[in-house]
């Protein structure tokens, strides 16, 4: 039979776990909401830039939409880092993760074997 005391610190390991399950959850949300609003942001900027584009094309540009151009460009170049920076690091770990795994399991593998 288990004691009381162990019973009691198995619940708190589980609400623990359950309570870092819901933090991590609540930043995987956040995250996601944030990459949405960039990736909505980023193509509005580059439907902007477009309509610039033509109007160079279709005149020679002043100078407001220079410097406009130059402007949005920067900020797409920042929305662009800023969201690779988000989904980058993700995939990075997963592949760790499962590089590790794999030799893990490779290797009782191997010690089963022989």
């Amino acid at each position: 039979m288990s004691s009381p005391k162990s019973d009691n610190s198995k619940k708190n390991e589980l609400e623990q776990l359950l309570i870092e399950v819901e933090q991590s959850l609540t930043q995987l949300q956040e995250r996601h909401a944030q990459v949405k609003q960039d990736l909505e942001k980023r193509s509005q900027l580059q439907q902007r830039q477009q309509e610039l584009k033509q109007q160079q094309q279709d005149q020679s540009i002043p100078q407001p939409l220079k410097t406009e151009l130059r402007s949005l460009q920067q900020e797409l170049d920042s929305l662009e880092l800023n969201l690779e920076s988000v989904l980058l690091p993700d995939i990075f770990w997963q592949v760790v993760r499962f590089v590790f795994l794999g030799i893990v399991i490779g290797w009782f593998l191997h010690i089963w074997a022989t």
